[in-house]
């Protein structure tokens, strides 16, 4: 089902939108920590450190990937915006080879050099074997991924949150129940968590693929839609590859500082790998609205209609602030019970640890909800490289925080990397988003 976000109440939109949205990314986020919790409670803490420690190089490349499946989904809203059905058939199709081209190619560079990047990386040697064991896993699935995001992507573009959704649903269940069965049953380690992550995206994907061909035939291809051009794909790329870059360039960050905490030994990499796995919950309202405000203003932006986006923005700012200054609250004062659902209670170091990450993270949640949806609206507009200067603040940032405050003040120090992190990024975004938005409304006119 197809829903139109060029009229009616924009607050009212924007939330029906994101609360599907919302259960969505928690269920996805739960792949992963699904992978943490059981590996972590079943097989030991050097076990969460081996799959934590890959977190920074799957955002690295799997990052990338996403980056651009968002990217090239942002065009098909825009013709569904516009009414252009055959702009939104021709845009899928520029999708699926520009996604083809992409996967090969990550996959072929990836998978090679995936132990000799986990030893640039200063990784633990009590945790690299069962490390590479899981990320090998991982980005040989690159496709399942790949395919997952692009499709569900372009079912979002045409205003429908609530079925990726359910198929999100159905493959986090089969993720856990695969991850019992292969960890336990199978006997086969954290490569077992990996593959029952695999198997999971596939599934989701198939649905995605049969929804599609059963209730949009808007996307019900002919052989004339098949032939897309050079313009097409320029098109596409322009907005696709910086979004993709602009992840990897994030992730750097990432690596930086996962090389940092690798040097601080295993313990400060578990704990930093489970209280980030509830810091990526509890990103997700304020992650959603953004992602919802980026269909918002594609849409809105292929109908002209720029006084609806500055409404949205507003008002979908008021209500993410909002949410994350609960969530907030929640991890400062609570963040200890919450390690302990991964490690339990007898970690007390990782535990600690994790608490004193929370509490630093959570005090700026607010910062972050309005660099989502500064960042996600201009790559709705089609604006690729604000997004990406920011993400450039964001590694240098994150880089200060891991070489010098984490020298300076230990665990600590590099604890403040993401907030350091969302205020560098969030200053850039916030004047593009007001100076786009004034160049967009001499351009269009003032249209309600």
């Amino acid at each position: 089902m197809t829903k139109e976000m060029t009229s009616g109440n924009p607050a009212k939109l924007i939330v029906m939108f994101t609360i599907p949205l919302l259960i969505g990314n928690i269920f996805q986020q739960l792949y992963s920590m699904a992978d943490t919790l059981i590996v972590g409670r079943t097989i030991g803490v050097h076990a969460l450190a081996a799959v934590g420690c890959t977190g920074s190089i799957s955002f690295l490349i799997l990052g990338f990937a996403m980056g651009v499946s968002s990217g090239l989904s942002i065009i098909t809203a825009q013709k569904f915006g516009a009414s252009d059905e055959r702009g939104v058939r021709r845009s899928v199709v520029t999708g699926v080879w520009i996604s083809l081209v992409v996967t090969v190619i990550l996959t072929a560079i990836s998978v090679p050099l995936a132990r000799q990047i986990l030893q640039w990386m200063r990784t633990p040697e009590e945790i690299i074997d069962d490390a590479y064991k899981y990320i090998v896993v991982i980005l040989m699935g690159i496709i399942a991924s790949m395919l997952f995001n692009f499709l569900s992507n372009i079912i979002r573009a045409l205003g429908d949150s609530r079925t990726p959704l359910f198929f999100l649903i159905i493959a986090c269940i089969v993720n856990i129940v695969l991850d019992f069965a292969f960890i336990l049953l199978l006997k086969m380690g954290v490569a077992g968590a990996a593959w029952a992550t695999i198997f999971s995206q596939l599934l989701s994907a198939f649905m995605c693929l049969l929804y599609i061909r059963k209730n949009l035939p808007i996307l019900h291809l002919s052989r004339e839609d098949w032939e897309v051009s050079w313009i097409d794909f320029k098109q596409h790329l322009r907005i696709a590859l910086p979004m993709g870059f602009q992840m990897s360039i994030i992730a750097i960050g990432a690596v930086v500082l996962q090389f940092v905490l690798n040097g601080l030994g295993a313990v400060a990499v578990a704990a930093f790998s489970a209280a980030q796995k509830i810091d990526q919950i509890a990103n997700q309202p304020m992650n959603s609205f953004g992602m919802t405000m980026a269909t918002y203003a594609a849409q809105n932006y292929g109908a002209g209609k720029i006084d609806r986006i500055k409404k949205g923005v507003l008002q979908c700012s008021m209500i993410s602030v909002s949410f994350s200054i609960v969530v907030g609250l929640l991890n400062i004062f609570a963040g200890y019970q919450l390690t302990g659902v991964f490690v339990g209670g007898q970690e007390k170091g990782v535990l600690e640890m994790s608490q004193t990450y929370l509490q630093i993270n959570g005090s700026l949640y607010f910062v972050l909800a309005l660099l989502f949806i500064f960042r996600f609206t201009l790559q709705g507009l089609g604006h690729g490289l604000v997004p990406t200067i920011a993400g450039v603040m964001e590694l240098i940032m994150r880089t200060f925080a891991a070489i010098v405050l984490a020298a300076s003040f230990g665990f600590a120090g590099a604890c403040w990397a993401n907030p350091l992190a969302w205020i560098g990024a969030t200053i850039p975004l916030g004047i593009a988003y007001f100076v786009t938005i004034h160049k967009m409304e001499k351009g269009f006119g003032s249209n309600a």
